[in-house]
């Protein structure tokens, strides 16, 4: 199974629709996150680092929003604890199908259980650790707090949520500076004026970012305590909170 280089909005398009993660985009999911995210490709294995120090015996960890499921794939390499599972769960059939494949060569000791299913209707129960890798922000916004709080109780004690998110910015001379260099690294990667254009008009019709302040206020809302940011590269962000 190859990989396709993202070309998706090489060309003038109408979108009104705006971006979805349909079977176009899983062809080129790979390659289109890895130069449209700054810092995806050490976020993924930093994910299954964290993992492996929370995952607790007897437990499950849960990839919310998994596309292609590196994250689960990254946590069933690194884990090493007795009696845990990964579920993870997409809504897009076209992801979740690619991915049941991919497993077959791909993940490490852990079981992987890939599900369809909207993650607002997923029961999360005895968890250790709780993924949600670039997925919130796809949600509505009056959505992300009940969110977070079935995150919350579904947790041990001791748990952990790690939420990658692209982040938004209060000063506005902040945010026009984080766009502008998350544009050149778009452009370090060979995307186009054009393809940057198209595929910003698109997201925005889906994607509305927030700021720290009002995620780390989701954590401690949710009853969930000690909130750190680990990593960032410009206006992408994750963090991670405990139970």
């Amino acid at each position: 199974m190859t990989d396709e280089k993202d070309r998706l909005f090489a060309k003038s398009r109408a979108l009104t629709k705006g971006f979805s993660f349909d079977d176009q985009v899983v062809k080129v999911f790979p390659d289109m996150i890895s130069r449209s995210v700054p810092g995806y490709e050490l976020v993924v294995p930093m994910i299954g680092m964290l993992a492996r120090r929370y995952a607790q015996p007897d437990s499950n960890i849960y990839d919310l929003g998994c596309s292609l499921g590196a994250a689960s794939i990254a946590m069933s390499r690194a884990v090493r604890m007795n009696g845990v599972k990964i579920v993870a769960v997409d809504n897009s059939a076209a992801m979740i199908g690619r991915f049941k494949e991919s497993l077959k060569d791909q993940r490490g000791p852990l079981p992987v259980e890939p599900h369809l299913q909207n993650i607002l209707d997923t029961r999360i129960e005895n968890a250790s650790v709780v993924v949600l890798n670039f997925t919130l922000q796809f949600l509505d916004r009056d959505q992300r707090q009940t969110m977070i709080n079935h995150v919350a109780d579904g947790l041990r004690v001791g748990g952990v949520l790690i939420l990658s998110e692209k982040i938004c910015f209060e000063n506005k001379q902040e945010q026009f500076d984080q766009t502008e260099w998350h544009h050149d690294f778009k452009r370090a990667q060979g995307y186009s004026e054009l393809e940057i254009a198209q595929k910003r008009d698109a997201l925005e019709v889906v994607m509305r970012p927030d700021t720290e302040a009002t995620h780390i206020n989701r954590f401690e809302t949710a009853g969930l305590s000690r909130p750190v940011r680990w990593f960032q590269c410009f206006n992408f962000a994750s963090y991670i909170a405990f139970k």
